[in-house]
């Protein structure tokens, strides 16, 4: 028992590491999207290519290099994505976002233009996303562009980042931000373990930098609802911290427990924890096999409703993607909402904004961060269904 954990200062890759290749995909608008913290997307046995569903829609693709968006397409455009198409790290994951933002504009049958960059060309795209006449931007997608662009005090019309900055920091007057963070799944589920009548919570974590903000997150919700202090454990599949983590748990008895674990791993971890209500991250909802799921059974997770609810009214006019990867289809849902947030922005900013969207449900604070709520589900018999449902 430890209390609390090393944050790692490097995320590792490679081909031996699933998980973090997950990690590095979900990164795109969660909490450690950072040039300095992902790998090139090259390594086709890790990070396989992704087929891009073919949306026909009014767009036009503009390389920040051309010497005008607004020529490109005769007109100005009313909403402008700038996106890291061009970069060797992050391409692959802002073309899962692109994908989206196109088939929620093909349904709205909606113009638009998407300007591609590079890792380097950030102030560039959005020099000709104003030079095109964006009444909105979308854009930027890495955490560390959103810094560069945030920084240049730039006169912008009302831009939708889809990252945050660090620690909350406050944004620039125009800018707003949509993310895909763990953080706000912490909260939620904090809150809705108090609100089960828990007073001690077991947080069972991996040493990973994602989970460890993903714990932060929940262990300070769920004190600021009254919680007493949260019991930390170590994870790992050495056989002694297995062994440690079983001697521990068997010490103390808890109300609940958090899994901060890759969805691999949740399966083990849960195991040891018996029969508490035991909740988790959109991690462990990484497409397992029906089989896999039993030994999740009465497992508690946040995921977005284009995953969970797939046939929801509101999702019936786009095109799904075939995509492998759960994180994939998340930030495809994340371009959906963009969109759907910029056509509100395109007639002027909004101070209250609230949106049933594809990521969750969607609503605009006082700091111009749409706070997002997610679906909370449980696995029963190898099945996901609503945690409320009987």
């Amino acid at each position: 028992m430890i209390t609390p954990f090393r944050l790692l200062r490097n995320l590792r890759t490679g081909a031996r590491s699933r998980h973090a290749v997950l990690a590095i995909l979900l990164s795109l608008g969660l909490p450690a999207l950072s040039a300095a913290q992902s790998s090139p997307a090259s390594d086709t046995t890790t990070n396989p290519v992704v087929d891009t569903p073919v949306v026909d829609a009014p767009v036009v693709v503009v390389p920040a290099t051309a010497k005008s968006a607004a020529g490109a397409t005769g007109e100005a455009a009313p909403i402008v994505l700038v996106l890291p198409l061009e970069s060797a790290t992050f391409g692959r994951a802002a073309e899962a976002v692109r994908a989206g933002f196109v088939a929620a504009a093909a349904d709205a049958k909606a113009k638009y233009v998407v300007i591609a960059h590079g890792d380097d060309g950030v102030l560039a795209a959005f020099a000709k996303a104003k030079k095109a006449g964006a009444r909105v931007i979308v854009g930027p997608l890495v955490r560390d562009d959103l810094k560069t662009v945030a920084a240049a005090d730039l006169e912008l019309p009302p831009t939708l980042a889809l990252n945050q900055l660090d620690d909350g920091a406050p944004l620039p007057g125009t800018m707003y931000a949509l993310s895909l963070t763990l953080d706000s799944d912490a909260r939620q589920l904090a809150r809705r373990a108090r609100d089960d009548g828990a007073m001690s919570v077991a947080v069972i974590a991996s040493d990973t930098p994602l989970q460890q903000r993903f714990v932060a997150a929940f262990n300070a919700e769920w004190i600021l609802a009254g919680g007493g202090a949260p019991v930390m454990f170590r994870f790992d599949r050495t056989p002694e911290v297995l062994a440690q983590l079983r001697r521990d748990l068997i010490k103390t008895q808890f109300d609940a427990a958090l899994l901060a674990i890759d969805g691999a791993d949740a399966g083990l971890a849960k195991s040891y924890v018996k029969s508490i209500p035991t909740y988790a991250s959109s991690l462990v909802n990484d497409r397992q096999p029906r089989e896999a799921r039993r030994d999740l059974d009465e497992l508690r997770f946040v995921d977005i409703p284009w995953l969970v609810d797939p046939d929801a009214a509101s999702f019936s006019g786009l095109k799904r993607p075939d995509y492998t990867s759960a994180a994939l289809e998340r930030l495809y849902a994340l371009g959906i909402d963009a969109f759907r947030i910029a056509q509100e922005f395109a007639d002027g900013p909004r101070e209250r904004l609230d949106l049933d969207g594809a990521t969750g449900r969607l609503s605009l604070d006082a700091n111009h961060q749409f706070v997002r709520e997610g679906r909370l589900m449980v696995f029963r018999s190898g099945e996901i269904v609503p945690v409320d449902s009987r």
